[in-house]
């Protein structure tokens, strides 16, 4: 690869000294035209090789840049439905909880679990409302646009301002972000400095609920999926095969049943249609929250893992890449935005004394995370939550 690349460089310095060789001696006898087309092909050579730093990625980003176009532009028009459909079926799981659960726990449960039951949930709506909102409206962080004295680690071809450690462009929001992690659709917004600890704190909420209202709500969703069999079953009894009045002489028909009596010695179960929707309701609800929990789950484990080394899901990839090429020279690489896993949850939910694990961690809260995403010089250790 670096051999065919540096005789391609060769041979088109040899072709650009050849004919800047005969520009020069035949510049009396060529015309115009023609010295003009030589000038431009060697413009075109010389763009094609001018960076030292050009490779097979960089030719297949140019190439794709179409599709990593269209591909933006509809996760940005998007996000509004995405955002839609996650108020839509939260709104649907709480009328189901409220319009048909809560009336049957009133009346079947101890008053300890009414208690408990009443309390969580609520706590658990609030966490998920709040956070949601918060990381929905407000703004991840922007590096300032005008000239400042922070020091940069690179310069946004995109934006053409430098950009100061962990900031990275977002092409859907078509700007550089603070301690970018990723751009959410379902927030329609980016994740970064600002909003980091509300989207993670969403998820965790939105994973606790879906997990309780799924191990709470099985022996309900066991019950009316039997109930829904069972309606099933007799949908199919009733469907006979139409005999006539001859179906009494060769024995298809019970001979009660000319005469109007019933053929069953008692009567099917009054399915009414409020049972059948309360059922139907219980499967969609269990169904719809078992599976947020397992993908939700998953993906809020990852992001604790994350928090846990100091790192966002680009560092990630970034630093994994970094400790492969350090340890084929024998080195180790070493995250310096990571204190300890401990100090690393206590900067990202802002803990610094103990009562905000419950003020700032159990409770909902809007304060500031630690400094302004553009420096990350401060060290956890100095200060006296390391205390704790």
């Amino acid at each position: 690869m670096q051999g065919g690349r540096k005789l391609l460089c060769g041979a088109m310095r040899l072709f650009l000294r050849g004919s800047r060789l005969c520009l020069k001696q035949g510049h009396r006898r060529a015309p115009r035209r023609l010295r003009h087309l030589l000038s431009y092909i060697r413009l075109l050579l010389s763009s094609l090789c001018y960076n030292s730093l050009t490779n097979s990625e960089l030719v297949m980003d140019c190439l794709f840049e179409p599709v990593f176009w269209l591909v933006d532009l509809l996760t940005r028009w998007f996000g509004v439905v995405f955002v839609c459909l996650v108020v839509v079926l939260t709104s649907s799981i709480l009328m189901i909880a409220y319009f048909a659960l809560l009336p049957l726990v009133l009346r079947t449960y101890s008053p300890i679990w009414i208690a408990w039951h009443i309390c969580y949930g609520h706590w658990n709506l609030v966490m998920i409302v709040f956070h949601y909102y918060k990381a929905t409206k407000t703004p991840p962080g922007y590096p300032p646009q005008r000239k400042f004295d922070v020091p940069s680690v690179s310069v946004c071809k995109k934006c053409i301002i430098p950009k100061p450690a962990r900031t990275h462009h977002c092409g859907i929001c078509n700007t550089c972000i603070l301690k970018m992690d990723h751009h959410c659709p379902w927030l329609n917004n980016c994740v970064g400095h600002f909003n980091h600890r509300y989207f993670f704190s969403f998820c965790l909420s939105m994973t606790l609920g879906c997990v309780y209202c799924s191990i709470s709500g099985r022996n309900l969703f066991v019950d009316a999926y039997n109930a829904v069999e069972h309606w099933k079953s007799l949908d199919v009894e009733k469907q006979g095969v139409p005999v006539t009045g001859v179906g009494l002489l060769i024995g298809i028909l019970p001979p009660g049943s000319v005469t109007g009596q019933s053929y069953y010695q008692t009567s099917p179960p009054p399915y009414t249609f409020r049972d059948k929707m309360f059922h139907k309701s219980v499967i969609y609800m269990w169904v719809l929250t078992s599976t947020v929990a397992l993908a939700l789950g998953g993906l809020t484990l990852w992001h604790a893992v994350l928090i846990s080394r100091g790192e966002t899901s680009i560092e990630r990839h970034i630093n994994s890449k970094e400790t492969k090429r350090l340890q084929k020279r024998g080195r180790v690489f070493r995250n310096p935005f990571s204190h300890g896993r401990l100090n690393n949850w206590k900067l990202f939910f802002g803990v610094e004394k103990r009562s905000h694990w419950l003020t700032r961690v159990l409770l909902p809260s809007s304060h500031a995370p630690y400094g302004d995403g553009l420096t990350w010089d401060f060290s956890p250790r100095r200060k006296d939550m390391m205390a704790i």
